[in-house]
């Protein structure tokens, strides 16, 4: 499979009045620049902010280059796990239930669940991320391809978080998405993320826990799917610019691009978990580049105050060691993929689609009660609205793409 990066070929969104010279898309030369810049007019704190730890320490410190020698992050089904996986699908859907009724009960996988438990841990406790490798896409219809991904997901993290909240104009608890290029069908004036693009996606998190992608089909070329050690990078921020630490643990102006009562929420995008009797200290990253700079159709507010020098040096520092130390996961159709969104963030290579072969994943937003980290206080407001108040009868699966309206400049 090709990585070939593809350039952006979405339209630049526009600057807010005051935005430092910054943009979705990163420019080297601008980051080095920005920083030689302000390392000469001084003034920078030599030491980290109080409580950051000097060096973390563990399995979620890794690099791309490396990693691959003491881990094996493909976990390949066996053709029997295949077989279990379908008689799941022929017992889940005996059971004449709606798709928000998809548990380990109802989903039933025997001797598959103690392994799908190992690779929770793993993913709270261990490297933070893992493939599931196999899955026969092909034998299935768009509805059984989503009650595998959903079915088998329960028995990793068995909470879903909402991704919507409406569907079809309507209130709902969207709880699927679909990641696929539609500006081919869309009016590319209302797309305002990359995700409904062919466009890079730079390094980011997500929402909620874990983040999981479901590969229906890869694309014609391109599209490599890129994971970074949060912990790597910030070992290497720690060590040669703890100011930056001091800005990313600082509050920032975090633009809201869905119609709330604020446009904006302040908070930080990085975070200390102290250790405890049972956990080790821990550090998280939260973060969008696009709700500082904007994306296509939805640019940053003019409403909301611009971000400092500091901060845009601070987003390049994060997507350019995200580059440095990442890797690549090989992603293939039917490949399952789950990442700790607290511990791990991710980027992807630009792509081409054929009208033969277009690049289509879906999206699911988990939570394992048993493992989960804690949450920092200014985080739970927005895990609230991830996972309070969904039930089983509230819950849509999409099974064709739309843009969600956090994407969405005509939501």
């Amino acid at each position: 499979m090709s990585t070939t990066t593809v350039t952006f070929v979405t339209p630049k969104a526009p600057a807010p009045p005051g935005q430092p010279d910054i943009s979705y898309a990163p420019d080297y030369e601008k980051w080095q620049a920005r920083a030689a810049r302000r390392l000469k007019e001084g003034n920078l704190p030599k030491t980290l902010p109080d409580g950051y730890p000097v060096k973390l320490a563990g399995n979620l410190v890794w690099e791309g280059e490396t990693v691959a020698e003491s881990y094996d992050w493909t976990y390949v089904l066996s053709a029997e796990q295949l077989d279990e996986i379908d008689r799941a699908v022929d017992h889940f859907k005996g059971l004449g239930l709606p798709l928000g009724h998809l548990t380990q009960e109802t989903f039933p996988l025997p001797n598959l669940h103690g392994e799908l438990r190992r690779l929770s841990a793993e993913l709270h406790d261990g490297h933070g991320f893992f493939v599931i490798r196999g899955l026969r896409v092909d034998e299935h219809t768009r509805e059984e391809n989503v009650i595998i991904y959903a079915g088998v997901s329960a028995h990793i993290g068995a909470q879903r978080g909402r991704q919507d909240h409406k569907f079809n104009g309507e209130k709902a608890d969207v709880v699927l998405s679909h990641i696929k290029d539609l500006t081919w069908s869309q009016n590319n004036g209302v797309i305002g993320s990359p995700a409904y693009t062919t466009d890079k996606q730079v390094f980011h998190t997500d929402s909620g826990d874990i983040v999981s992608l479901f590969a229906l089909e890869t694309s014609a070329a391109g599209g490599a799917s890129k994971l970074a050690s949060t912990w790597r990078v910030y070992n290497e921020i720690a060590a040669t610019r703890p100011d930056l630490i001091h800005t990313l643990s600082q509050s920032w102006d975090m633009e809201v691009f869905e119609k709330a009562d604020k446009q904006y929420t302040e908070r930080p995008l990085l975070f200390r978990f102290p250790a405890t009797e049972s956990t080790p200290e821990r550090v998280a990253l939260q973060y969008g580049r696009r709700y500082f700079v904007g994306f296509g159709a939805l640019p940053r507010s003019p409403n909301i105050p611009p971000i400092t020098e500091a901060q845009a040096e601070a987003l390049d520092t994060l997507h350019f060691l995200g580059e440095k130390y990442c890797v690549n996961t090989d992603f293939q159709k039917g490949d399952m993929q789950y990442i700790n969104n607290l511990a791990i963030f991710h980027a992807r290579d630009g792509f081409t689609d054929t009208p033969e072969k277009r690049r289509h994943l879906l999206r699911l937003w988990l939570r394992d009660p048993e493992n989960a980290w804690p949450i920092p206080d200014v985080l739970k407001p927005r895990w609230a609205q991830l996972y309070d108040g969904v039930t089983p009868e509230g819950e849509v699966f999409p099974l064709e793409p739309y843009i969600r309206s956090a994407s969405n400049k005509g939501r």
